[in-house]
């Protein structure tokens, strides 16, 4: 399968995607179409382990890769204990017609993980394949959770390094020193002075300069990118959309061929577009509820067909989703405008020169027949925390709660009943001062005290990732200002 940029100048194959992370246009790679699963290939997968549904989905899209290449992969990244949950990403009921599919039992916690163990095979196989030998060298742009699971995915892989930039102030203490405390001697962790999409457009804006790519290569590295910008991030994801489909027909939930909807907390749209491209292979997805937090950016989009970034910036419970630019819309966009490159390219040089753009009414039209919009603030989230450990006795971190309130509102006005999964996507101990504050325990700000405060309350046991966490020492310290992201780089 050949692989298109939204911009329309480039078609390469699965691993030169995954390879440069980012089309040199500027564009973001998508598949040249979606491939079709059959209702009977989905009720197979009912009798398999997560492993070989990933196996299953994955070759559809890596056509470039051999099947035991995949693998290989596949069982590097989700195999062993890997993850403390057999299932890797379990489905948990939480009501009626309500379950929540858990992707936060890797390494480090968080949904990233599902495809940020298995990036790095996909790109050591990719360079292989294109007969790369310089270091490829990751550059990161985190809100939070992903920099820790590239970080953690990348550490000490031959050939590769990886290097982190995460907003001062805009992450939670335990995603904070996560991050700061990761080992391995090619790993590297950068705050910004900003917020996350300061670190981000400096990250699109390094991939898009001739001039550092040549400096670069003359060090022997080469760019590619671990963010939901690169199709490897994205491919992994498709997979547990499936996952949770066929695990409610394993559960006798639904029959093949009955309607779900995902209820997904979003902030730079890469998750909730993974079930998008679910959907157009075949998974019977009725409605994709896109979940925001006060950062309600993408809210406004669905409702109105606009897209402004001139709005106030808040600092929320839910920090991973402080996203005011969500890059993974534009994939979406391509669809909206029948894969006309040269459209995306306006849209894209508006938003970066006016910070706004209009898809008209009728592809506005069009994406609310798959895409619902709707956001919560704190008070809606530290509610909805409290409600679902009193009357459901499951623990939330803000980010899923998010998602949780955001659902309730949509079945109060559509009175919709369809059998609905949320997303999960951090462990509650990333945010334990918050979630233990919710639940009506005492108020921290210690990460440390609260974890051992929101165990021993719940009695929902503290993952050992935060439980060591407080005796590894500081190892990343550096800072620097939104416009030397380069030089930090070029000069450590």
């Amino acid at each position: 399968m050949s692989f298109f940029s939204t911009r329309g100048e480039n078609c390469v194959t699965a691993s030169q995607a995954i390879l440069q992370g980012i089309a040199p246009d500027g564009g973001l790679y998508v598949p040249a179409m979606f491939p079709p699963v059959s209702l009977s290939k989905i009720s197979e997968m009912a009798d398999m382990d997560y492993i070989s549904r990933a196996v299953n989905v994955l070759k559809l899209f890596l056509e470039d890769f051999t099947i035991p290449e995949i693998e290989e992969a596949v069982k590097a990244a989700y195999g062993g204990d890997r993850f403390n949950d057999p299932a890797v990403a379990p489905l948990k009921k939480l009501d009626g017609n309500t379950w929540v599919m858990e992707l936060f039992h890797g390494p480090t916690l968080a949904f990233k993980d599902m495809a940020l163990q298995l990036l790095p095979h996909l790109i050591r196989m990719s360079a292989r394949k294109n007969h790369e030998d310089r270091e490829i060298c990751i550059l990161v742009a985190t809100s939070g959770d992903t920099g820790k699971a590239a970080l953690e995915g990348f550490r000490d892989v031959e050939g590769t390094s990886c290097i982190t930039f995460y907003p001062l102030d805009g992450v939670s203490d335990v995603q904070r020193l996560q991050m700061v405390t990761t080992g391995g001697d090619n790993t590297r962790v950068i705050a910004v002075r900003g917020n996350f999409d300061d670190a981000q457009t400096g990250v699109k804006e390094l991939f898009g300069s001739a001039d550092f790519a040549e400096k670069m290569a003359a060090k022997g590295k080469i760019l590619s990118s671990a963010n939901s910008i690169n199709l490897g991030r994205l491919v992994p994801q498709v997979v547990y959309y499936f996952s949770a489909y066929a695990d409610l027909i394993r559960q006798g939930e639904i029959v093949v061929g009955d309607p779900v909807n995902f209820c997904v907390p979003t902030g730079n749209f890469g998750d909730i577009l993974a079930g998008y491209y679910a959907r157009c292979m075949g998974l019977p997805v009725n409605q994709l509820i896109c979940a925001s937090n006060r950062n309600n950016v993408l809210t406004d989009f669905f409702n109105t067909g606009i897209y402004s970034t001139h709005r106030t910036f808040f600092k929320t419970l839910s920090p991973s989703m402080d996203i005011l630019v969500s890059s993974n819309l534009e994939r979406l966009l391509y669809e909206a405008a029948d894969r006309n490159g040269d459209l995306i390219r306006v849209w894209m040089k508006q938003l970066k020169e006016s910070g706004s753009y209009s898809v008209g009414e009728q592809r506005r039209d069009w994406l609310a027949d798959i895409f619902r919009g709707d956001y919560a603030d704190n008070k809606d989230t530290v509610a909805e925390i409290k409600r679902r450990y009193m009357h459901d006795g499951y623990l939330m971190d803000p980010h899923t709660a998010v998602a949780g309130h955001v659902l309730r509102r949509f079945r109060e006005d559509t009175n919709d009943a369809t059998p609905t999964v949320i997303v999960g996507t951090a462990s509650p101990y990333k945010f334990a001062a918050d979630v233990l504050a919710a639940i009506g325990g005492e108020q921290t700000d210690d990460p440390f005290t609260a974890s051992e405060q929101l165990e021993k309350l719940t009695g929902i046991p503290m993952p050992e990732q935060v439980r060591r966490l407080k005796e590894l020492p500081v190892r990343h310290t550096a800072v620097c200002d939104r416009d030397k992201m380069a030089e930090a780089i070029l000069e450590g």
